[in-house]
């Protein structure tokens, strides 16, 4: 079953009446349960798709179905309610709080969405999803870099979304922490999580099924990728 399509979507912003078209007639269908990878290089149009496709951003023109439904007239709070309960962000910077427990940035999504029940439970549980039930009570300023983005992949967990958006989530990342966090979307991919990665670096790509070009705002390539990595088991519970 489709989860997203889009069809004919362009996006172009205007500064001072100079437009500028970011994204032109994109038609894109992603299905449940797919591992997808976005990449392009810096000014593709890679992170305009992302935002659109995550309801941080409106497509000038086109159409947009998520879940089989058209999304054209869902105001600014039904969209948000969407991106909360729906969607999950992961991103290169963490966007944790600082000065926050590890658990309470974990159960943020669920005080915004009012999902008051079991939540510290359901958080613990999304933390030990990602191997950190033993930080759940240190400070995000305490952790590491790369227990930083596990704790960012258990926040975008925590409200059971229907898919993952990891924008260069192995960016600010050593190669061990790097791979821990893409062994962990591919698990969570395994167990039937919907999951698009942005990226530039065609190696962290190859860790999805499908790997999508853009290129001056439009879809170059869409290809299946034949030789996968396959993100070696690391032990995460440290």
């Amino acid at each position: 079953m489709a989860l997203i399509e889009i069809k004919k979507v362009d996006k172009i912003y205007n500064n001072e009446g100079v437009a500028t078209s970011a994204l032109h007639d994109i038609n894109l269908t992603i299905n449940e349960g797919e591992f997808v990878a976005i990449m392009g290089p810096s000014g593709s149009g890679k992170s305009t798709l992302m935002h659109i496709l995550g309801f941080l951003d409106r497509p000038t023109n086109g159409e947009y179905l998520f879940e089989g439904k058209n999304t054209e007239k869902f105001d600014d709070e039904k969209l948000a309610d969407i991106r909360n309960r729906r969607i999950g962000f992961v991103f290169q910077s963490f966007n944790l709080l600082p000065r926050t427990s590890v658990l309470d940035n974990v159960a943020l999504p669920l005080l915004y969405s009012k999902n008051l029940k079991n939540q510290e439970e359901r958080a613990k549980e999304a933390l030990a999803s990602v191997g950190l039930a033993h930080r759940v009570n240190f400070m995000s300023n305490q952790i590491s870099g790369g227990q930083k983005q596990r704790v960012a992949i258990a926040r975008a967990l925590v409200n059971n979304p229907a898919v993952i958006f990891a924008d260069e989530p192995t960016g600010n990342l050593d190669s061990k922490s790097g791979t821990v966090v893409m062994g962990i979307l591919q698990r969570l991919n395994n167990e039937g999580k919907t999951i698009i990665l942005v990226t530039h670096d065609r190696t962290t790509a190859e860790h999805a099924d499908r790997i999508i070009t853009i290129r001056d705002g439009e879809i170059n390539t869409d290809e299946k990728v034949h030789n996968k990595h396959i993100a070696k088991e690391v032990k995460i519970d440290e």
